[in-house]
C-alpha cells in the first residue's frame, strides 16, 4: 500500500472520528457521568476518593505500538503477592457493583473473565448475605467466562463489548488476572516483544470499552521478584507486564500483608501507587466471610 493511499485512509478516518479536542465544559459534563464502586473497606475507599471509578482520567499513554489508541486510560490494576486478597476484591466488587449508589454500588451487572479458575459462586453468596441482597439474583447478574489462553482472553473481551452494546446496564468488567495466560503463552525472552504488543492491543480494547460504555474495569495482576530493589524499605516485588501495563493503568494499587489483628484476622494494606486524581497513600482492610471489610 502506497504512502499516498495510507494518508488518504488516515484523512478519511479523521473525518469520521471528528476532532479529538473538547472544551473544558464538555469534559466537565462527561465527568458527571463517572461511576464509583466501593471496595467494601471504608479505609481503602477513602484512599481512592470513594472507590473504583469509571473513566478515570490519566495523562499517560500507551506505547506507540498501539497507534490507534485515541481514548483516555481508564483501567484500574491491583497487584500483590499470594493471599493478599486480589481475587477476594474481585468477588466483593462483583456484589458491590449491583448495589444502589447509596450503598456504594452502581446498580448494574458485572462481567467476570477468569483466567485462573478461581471464581467461586459460594463466595458471591456469602458476600451477598453480608449486604442483605438475594444471593441467587446476585449470581444471575454476573456474566462469567473462563479464558484458557491469551487469544481466547481477547475474544472474550471483544464478546463482552458486544454484550455492553446490547445491554446498557453493565457497570463492571473484571479480568482476574490480566497476565496469567500471557506468562504461559509467551514464556521465552525472544517472545517478549510479541507478548507486549498483544498485551497493548488488549489494554487498548479494555480502555475503549470503559470509555465508551462508562464502566469500571478492574484488572488483577501477579508479581515477581525485583532484583533491582536495592533501596531500604523498597518493595521486593514488582508487577508483571512491564511498563506497558503500568502506562496503560489510570489507577494502580499494590496489596501487601500486614500484622495479625487477632487470632483469626490478619490486616492487609493497600497502597495507592499511581492515580491521576489522588495522592500516594495507604488504606487497610481485612478479609472475612463477607469479602473485603473494615479493619
Amino acid at each position: 500500500m502506497s504512502e499516498a493511499k495510507v494518508e488518504k485512509i488516515k484523512e478519511a478516518a479523521q473525518k469520521i472520528l471528528g476532532s479529538s479536542f473538547q472544551t473544558g465544559v464538555q469534559v466537565s459534563d462527561k465527568r458527571k457521568r463517572v461511576l464509583q464502586i466501593s471496595t467494601g473497606s471504608k479505609s481503602v475507599d477513602g484512599m481512592l476518593g470513594g472507590g473504583f471509578m469509571s473513566q478515570s482520567i490519566s495523562e499517560g499513554g500507551l506505547w506507540t505500538c498501539v497507534l490507534y489508541a485515541r481514548w483516555k486510560l481508564t483501567l484500574s490494576v491491583v497487584y500483590g503477592e499470594f493471599r493478599t486478597g486480589k481475587t477476594q476484591l474481585a468477588h466483593t466488587l462483583s456484589v458491590m457493583a449491583q448495589l444502589p449508589p447509596e450503598m456504594g454500588g452502581a446498580s448494574g451487572k458485572v462481567t467476570y473473565i477468569d483466567t485462573e479458575g478461581t471464581f467461586r459462586p459460594d463466595r458471591i453468596r456469602a458476600i451477598a448475605d453480608r449486604f442483605g441482597v438475594d444471593p441467587e439474583q446476585t449470581l444471575e447478574n454476573i456474566t462469567y467466562a473462563r479464558a484458557y489462553n491469551s487469544e481466547h482472553q481477547m475474544e472474550l473481551i471483544q464478546e463482552a463489548g458486544i454484550r455492553f452494546a446490547e445491554e446498557k446496564n453493565f457497570r463492571l468488567l473484571i479480568v482476574d488476572s490480566i497476565m496469567a495466560l500471557f506468562r504461559t503463552d509467551y514464556s521465552g525472552r525472544g517472545e517478549l516483544s510479541e507478548r507486549q504488543q498483544k498485551l497493548a492491543q488488549m489494554l487498548a480494547k479494555l480502555s475503549k470499552l470503559s470509555e465508551e460504555f462508562n464502566i469500571v474495569v478492574l484488572l488483577t495482576n501477579q508479581v515477581q521478584a525485583d532484583p533491582g530493589a536495592t533501596m531500604a524499605f523498597a518493595p521486593t516485588v514488582k508487577p508483571i507486564g512491564g511498563h506497558i501495563l503500568s502506562h496503560a493503568s489510570a489507577t494502580r494499587i499494590m496489596l501487601r500483608k500486614g500484622e495479625w489483628l487477632w487470632v483469626y484476622f490478619k490486616k492487609r494494606v493497600a497502597k495507592l501507587v499511581d492515580s491521576p486524581e489522588r495522592p500516594e497513600s495507604e488504606g487497610s482492610y481485612k478479609l472475612d466471610e463477607g469479602g473485603w471489610a473494615d479493619v
